[in-house]
C-alpha cells in the first residue's frame, strides 16, 4: 500500500523581551539556577500576574508579518496539568480566543513554492526546567525559565514530508529573527518544535492517528525524528497493529522516537479563563503603529531584488534567507545595478563558503561590504580577472590589508593588475602560436578544445594576468588569417 505522510508543527518561539511575560524578572540566558525567578514565577500565595506589553507587541508583529488576523480581543486561560517544573500547577496560555488567528508561510518545496496555512499563534508562559544530569537519583528544578514569554505558532497539517517540515521550520525561524521577535537560538531553547505526525493511505481524506514528537531543537533532529516516526507507524499498521495517540521523544543517540505519555486532548487540561488577567484588547491605533514599524518583509524584498537588481529568483531567495544577508548585499551593491549581479554571485558563492567553513554569521564576515564592492568593481573594470579576484578575496579575508580600498592595495602589492595592453598580448600570442604548431593545426582542423589549450598557454605565460576575453579575441583573429 502507498502511504501519505501528514505533518503539522507547533513551534515555540521565545520572545526576546528583557523581562518575563507576567513579572519583571530577567529573561537573560545562563544565570545560576533559580536566581531569576520572582515571587510571581514561583507562584507564592497572593501574587498577581501583570502582562508584559512588549510581548504582546511582538505577537502583533508576527500576526501582521504572516497576513493573519490580529484579534481585537483575546483572553488568557489556565491550562491545568501537574509537573514538577510548573509551580502553579497550571500554565497561563490562550485557548479559545488567541491573539493571532490564521495567516500563512510560503516555503520552497523542491522547485515549487507551497503555502503552509497557520491555525493560530498564541501567547503563553514557559515552564521551568528539570535537571537530571547533576543529581544522582534525584531531579533538580530550575525556575529561571518559568514565566519566559513564548509565542506558540500552530500550523495546519499541510506538510507531506520531512523535507517540507524542515523547509517550513527554517522559513519560520528566519521570519521571527527577521522581524526581531526571537533570537532563534535553538541550542538555548529559544526556538523549538513539536511535530504532529500521522500517515494515511494515499488518496484518503481521513487523517490518521497522530503522535506528537516533543521539543525538537535542531532542524536535523526534526527531519530525523519525522522520518523514523513515519517508518514506525507504517510498519506498525502493515503488521496489523494500531497507532496510539501519544506524546513521544526523539533520542538522537539511537535515532528513534520513544513513548513519553499518552497524548492529552484539550478537555484533559480543563482550560478556563484566568480570573487574574483582564481580556487583552488591541486597538486599531496600536495595530497601525506596529504595522508602520515592521521592516520590509522577506517576500517583498525578494521581489524588489529581482526587479531592481535583475537578479534570478534563486539569487534573490538566497540573499533574503536572513535579513542580515540582505543587508550585506545591499551595502555591497550600493545601488549599482551594473555590478549587483556580480556582488550577488560572490556573496552566494565565495563568501557563503567561507562563512560556512569558519562557522560564522554574515555579520561576522572578515570582508566588509565596501571591501567586496571595490573588489567586484576591479573585476568589472578589467583590472583583475575573476580567477585573480579569488586570490585578492582570500588575502582580504586573512587580514593582509584593511580599509575600503583593501583590494587595490593587495592588487598593487602582489602585482596582479591584468595585462590589457594589446601590443604586449599580441606578441605573447605570436610566441604561443609559433611554439604550439600541433594545437594550431588541430584547431584549424575543427577541434575547439585545442583553442582552449592555446588560451591556457597565453594565460600561463602572463602568470594569469592577461585579460582572458582579449586573449581569446586576439588568438581567433590570428588563427583565422
Amino acid at each position: 500500500m502507498n502511504w501519505e505522510t501528514v505533518i503539522g508543527l507547533e513551534v515555540h518561539a521565545q520572545l526576546n523581551t528583557r523581562s518575563k511575560i507576567f513579572s519583571g524578572a530577567s529573561t537573560a540566558f545562563g544565570a545560576a539556577p533559580n536566581t531569576q525567578a520572582s515571587a510571581v514565577d514561583v507562584a507564592l500565595p497572593g501574587v498577581l500576574p501583570v502582562l508584559n506589553r512588549a510581548a504582546v507587541e511582538k505577537a502583533i508583529r508576527f500576526g501582521l508579518a504572516v497576513g493573519a488576523t490580529v484579534n481585537e480581543r483575546s483572553i488568557f486561560a489556565r491550562k491545568n496539568y501537574f509537573y514538577p517544573d510548573l509551580p502553579k500547577s497550571y500554565q497561563i496560555s490562550q485557548y479559545e480566543i488567541p491573539v493571532v488567528s490564521g495567516g500563512s508561510v510560503n516555503i520552497l518545496a523542491g522547485d515549487t513554492e507551497k503555502t503552509i496555512r497557520l491555525t493560530r499563534a498564541h501567547l503563553e508562559e514557559d515552564a521551568g526546567k528539570s535537571l537530571h544530569e547533576d543529581f544522582h537519583g534525584e531531579t533538580g528544578i530550575d525556575l529561571n525559565r518559568a514565566g519566559t514569554p513564548l509565542l506558540e505558532i500552530v500550523s495546519e497539517p499541510d506538510m507531506r514530508s520531512s523535507a517540507e517540515a524542515v523547509a517550513y521550520a527554517k522559513a519560520l525561524h528566519a521570519l521571527v529573527r527577521w522581524i526581531d521577535i526571537c533570537d532563534g537560538n535553538m541550542q538555548e531553547g529559544s526556538f523549538r518544535c513539536d511535530a504532529n505526525v500521522s500517515v494515511r493511505p494515499a488518496g484518503s481524506d481521513t487523517l490518521g492517528t497522530r503522535c506528537e514528537i516533543k521539543n525538537l531543537n535542531s532542524f536535523r533532529f526534526l527531519e530525523k525524528a519525522i522520518e523514523y516516526e513515519v517508518r514506525r507507524q507504517i510498519e506498525l499498521i502493515e503488521d496489523g497493529g494500531k497507532v496510539v495517540q501519544e506524546t513521544r521523544l526523539y533520542d538522537p543517540a539511537r535515532d528513534e522516537t520513544r513513548s513519553m505519555r499518552t497524548k492529552e486532548d484539550a478537555h484533559d487540561y480543563r482550560y478556563f479563563p484566568d480570573p487574574d488577567l483582564l481580556p487583552l484588547e488591541v486597538s486599531r491605533t496600536w495595530l497601525e503603529r506596529v504595522k508602520t514599524q515592521l521592516p520590509e518583509l522577506p517576500v517583498a524584498r525578494r521581489e524588489r531584488f529581482i526587479g531592481e537588481y535583475s537578479l534570478t529568483p534563486y539569487d534573490a531567495a538566497a540573499l533574503t534567507a536572513t535579513r542580515e544577508i540582505g543587508d550585506y548585499f545591499e551595502a555591497a551593491a550600493s545601488g549599482d545595478k551594473a555590478t549587483a549581479k556580480l556582488c550577488a554571485n560572490w556573496i552566494v558563492g565565495a563568501l557563503s563558503a567561507r562563512l560556512n567553513e569558519a562557522g560564522l554569521d554574515v555579520t561576522e564576515a572578515k570582508i566588509a561590504p565596501p571591501q567586496l564592492r571595490h573588489l567586484v568593481q576591479r573585476i568589472a573594470d578589467g583590472t583583475i580577472s575573476g580567477k585573480l579576484a579569488r586570490e585578492v578575496f582570500d588575502a582580504i579575508w586573512n587580514g593582509e590589508a584593511v580599509g575600503d580600498d583593501a583590494a587595490d592595495r593587495i592588487i598593487d602589492a602582489r602585482g596582479l593588475r591584468q595585462i590589457s595592453d594589446a601590443g604586449a598580448l599580441e606578441q605573447i600570442a605570436d610566441e604561443v602560436i609559433a611554439a604550439n604548431a600541433r594545437q594550431v593545426a588541430d584547431y584549424r582542423g575543427g577541434r575547439e578544445k585545442a583553442f582552449n589549450a592555446l588560451v591556457g598557454q597565453v594565460m600561463k605565460a602572463t602568470k594569469g594576468k592577461a585579460n582572458p576575453q582579449q586573449v581569446s579575441e586576439i588568438l581567433k583573429r590570428k588563427l583565422a588569417s
